[in-house]
């Protein structure tokens, strides 16, 4: 039986997808074989020895220690998808608020209260300031078609808008989703220009830090609104302000507030509401609890942030996972001690991701700890575990 430890409240539908007789699952485990984590700050957290996955029910993992895990062999696997309708949803609200100014326009009526058979006159007088701009016959610039970002530029078509697409790296599933309507850009330059909507849709890295910045806003139409869902730090705080300041950018619409952007005219700030909606947590849960699950009991990888997606069907017998750096040589010396165990492998998969490399192997025979063990001595070998 494997253990596993839930950090915050993971939604029921996730944990019944873990079966009794195969899991204990709890909040107070201390040496877990997995860790199935919403937003609970993992970075300082003791990773135990016994810890073989964690699985994050949503997108970002900037609350893991992703690189100490790496080195530990700890399997790290995240959500993608499960929340993309409901973040979609809420873009479609975020392009509304980007041009018609309803928020203002609900805080004004307020004021009116205790204006009696007055109000419908008052109204009439004071709209005008609340105008904007509609949707339809607009440019929407797509920036990252994963699975939100591809749902975002479906959806932009239905409305009437002209949609660009821009996505260096978009999957083939990606690509196959994304509607004939929408135009692939090839160059961000060429997308950022003729745009009067930008929406972000693209991960939080060292590289993605600050993506609209002065430099990126100075190529941009004047007048254009943007809309953040992905991540706060995609946008420099600054050069936004900046922005609205001076006319640049008409609106930008973000899920993440801060000091700066709540005190400037033309943000809108929504308190990271993206993926709060009971349907997105179970989705996210069940997906996380699946993956983990598929990890502990078969060896699968699907969804991982640190290591590649390996997935095989059993052959029967033993089954030996092996965690590796992606070094030349390793996979011989992998054969090499199962042959002189005297098993004989009957499928074998091998895939890697950058410096780690994950190798499954299926075996006629049974294996033991001290064949185990002997692969743990092959110098770059991480973990060793067999199922």
């Amino acid at each position: 039986m494997y253990n596993i430890k839930t950090l915050n409240n993971i939604s029921s539908k996730g944990l019944e997808r873990l079966s009794s007789n195969l899991f204990a699952v709890d909040e107070e485990g201390a040496q877990p074989d997995g860790i199935l984590v919403r937003s609970a700050a993992m970075q300082d957290m003791a990773l135990p020895e016994s810890l073989l996955g964690i699985a994050r029910a949503g997108a970002g993992v900037n609350n893991i220690p992703v690189d100490k895990c790496s080195e530990a062999g700890i399997v790290v696997f995240n959500t993608p998808g499960a929340n993309a309708n409901a973040v979609k949803e809420l873009v479609l609200g975020g392009l509304v608020l980007a041009s018609r100014k309803v928020g203002k326009g609900m805080e004004w009526a307020k004021t009116l209260a205790g204006q009696g058979d007055a109000i419908g006159k008052l109204v009439e007088k004071g709209k005008s300031q609340f105008t904007g701009p509609e949707l339809a016959g607009k440019t929407l610039g797509v920036v990252g078609l994963g699975a939100i970002g591809v749902k975002v530029a479906n959806m932009a078509t239905h409305l009437g808008m002209e949609v660009l697409g821009y996505d260096p790296y978009i999957s083939v599933a990606g690509a196959w989703s994304l509607s004939r309507s929408v135009r692939h850009c090839v160059n961000l330059s060429d997308l950022i220009a003729q745009c009067d909507y930008i929406t972000l849709h693209i991960p939080a890295t060292a590289e993605t830090k600050g993506f609209v910045n002065d430099s990126l806003i100075a190529q941009m139409k004047h007048g254009v609104r943007i809309l953040n869902f992905a991540r706060g730090e995609l946008v420099n705080t600054a050069a936004m302000v900046n922005a609205l300041k001076t006319g640049r950018v008409a609106c930008y619409v973000c899920d993440f507030p801060s000091e700066a952007l709540l005190s400037a005219e033309g943000a809108v700030c929504i308190p990271h509401l993206g993926a709060s909606t009971p349907e997105s947590e179970d989705n996210c849960a069940v997906m996380a609890a699946d993956e983990l699950g598929d990890y502990l009991l078969n060896g699968n990888i699907k969804n991982s942030v640190n290591f590649p997606s390996v997935s095989m069907p059993r052959a029967g017998g033993s089954r030996i996972c092996v965690v590796h750096r992606n070094i030349p040589g390793i996979l011989a010396a992998i054969t090499d001690v199962t042959s002189k165990a005297g098993l004989n492998i009957d499928n074998m998969t091998n895939k890697s991701r950058g410096d780690y490399a994950y190798t499954m192997l299926d075996t006629g025979g049974s294996v033991g700890t001290a064949d185990a063990a002997r692969l743990l001595d092959v110098s770059g070998i991480i973990r060793v575990r067999v199922v």
